[in-house]
């Protein structure tokens, strides 16, 4: 039985408009059908499929850095209802961050205290909207976003910050967090240029690939630290000059051979005693960003001492600087990062990859069972590319 039912008798009429989004490259081509609905409190029924009462979810019941032990599968919770100016979202595909563990542990907010919704990005298509909703988007519309709780069958996000995008594929996903990571700090830190030397680590994942295509577009030498010899002819196809697999090289040593002056920018996620060499990489006037320290997340501090003691002295030899970013910081720049990625993927420019799984122990990541396989993955650092997982909806669907 549907839990959101149309009223008999509304006189619903659909029509064709010009899409409207603020995202206007993303919308689907031609006129879009909107649904004018008469009767507030009541929403569009998914065409010829039933929306169920109760669906699954991730939730984090205790903070630990052990995902595992920090998030439950509910089996039966109660679908959410969507606001006047709420969607609600299948969803299809959700990504996998490394950020997710220090969601679920707690750091980045102390005062929430579980229970609540894990999982940041989710692609998928509208199957109810309120009456406000119904102006920008419709019923069996794909849409991407970027919320806390995508880890479940249905989520409600509010229409003005979902994202209209042409199909449902997770191609798309990469540009969400990874892809506009990238972008926007290397944009507003990075100073790229022709000629510049840059130096991304953990290369190969899910926003590494992105910082290694936009150097390149700049014109810069990119050298790129990676875990092994696949994922080193990978970096190679997308024009990193010079991959370094850090389990079979020392990667001080070559960017010390190669380049005694050092390196112009650093695009650094590892933290520890990578953080420590990039550190002492840099060439004067060197930049180096901080998007991430993931190998100290699963640890229960959630950061990896750091050597690098003198760093204030080092920095001022070299007149070099260190910049944080972290994304919730500059959502102002995210509309304009997301059409420059977009324009540069449908040119062709820019290789989204996406791991799904299938190259795991037990295969493909399906269901949200397998978000848990899908975080041990990622900190197997065994990808290549943005983890993504699938969410089949067992519903008579006509998408």
């Amino acid at each position: 039985m549907s839990v959101l039912r149309v009223k008999a008798g509304l006189g619903l009429l659909a029509r064709s408009r010009p899409c409207i989004s603020p995202w206007p490259l993303l919308c689907r081509p031609g006129a879009r059908p909107i649904v004018d609905m008469s009767y507030s409190h009541h929403f569009v029924d998914f065409h010829g499929s039933s929306i169920p009462t109760s669906m699954k979810k991730l939730v984090v019941t205790q903070l630990s850095p052990d995902f595992r032990k920090a998030v439950t599968l509910m089996p039966s919770v109660a679908v959410p209802v969507p606001g006047d100016g709420d969607l609600l979202i299948r969803n299809r595909y959700v990504g996998i961050n490394a950020s997710d563990i220090n969601f679920s542990s707690g750091r980045y907010d102390a005062s929430v205290k579980p229970p609540f919704d894990v999982g940041f990005e989710g692609i998928g298509e509208v199957v109810a909207l309120g009456l406000s909703a119904s102006k920008n988007f419709a019923v069996g519309q794909p849409v991407a976003y970027v919320q806390n709780g995508s880890f479940a069958e249905y989520t409600v996000v509010p229409a003005m910050t979902a994202i209209p995008i042409p199909l449902v594929t997770p191609d798309f996903l990469t540009f969400l967090i990874s892809g506009t990571t990238a972008y926007i700090s290397l944009k507003e830190f990075g100073n790229l240029s022709k000629g510049k030397k840059v130096l991304v680590t953990a290369a190969g994942g899910g926003t590494g690939q992105f910082a290694v295509q936009l150097a390149k577009h700049a014109n810069c030498y990119v050298i790129g630290t990676c875990s092994s010899e696949e994922k080193a002819g990978f970096l190679k196809s997308i024009g990193c000059d010079l991959p370094i697999n850090y389990k079979a090289e020392n990667v001080a040593s070559v960017i010390r051979e190669k380049f005694p002056e050092g390196v112009d920018v650093v695009y650094e996620s590892v933290g520890g005693e990578m953080f420590d060499l990039a550190v002492k990489c840099l060439a004067t006037k060197g930049h180096l960003i901080i998007i991430g320290f993931i190998s100290g997340y699963a640890t229960p501090l959630g950061i990896l001492p750091v050597k690098e003691a003198a760093l204030p002295a080092v920095l001022l030899k070299k007149s070099a600087s260190v910049h944080g970013f972290f994304l919730p910081h500059y959502m102002s720049e995210y509309k304009e990062a997301i059409m420059s990625l977009v324009t540069l993927h449908r040119s062709g420019k820019l290789v989204c990859e996406v791991d799904n799984g299938e190259l795991s122990p037990e295969g493909k990541f399906t269901g949200l069972e397998s978000v848990f396989r899908a975080v041990d993955y990622l900190y197997t650092g065994k990808n290549i590319g943005k983890i993504v997982v699938e969410l089949p909806h067992l519903v008579n669907s006509k998408l």
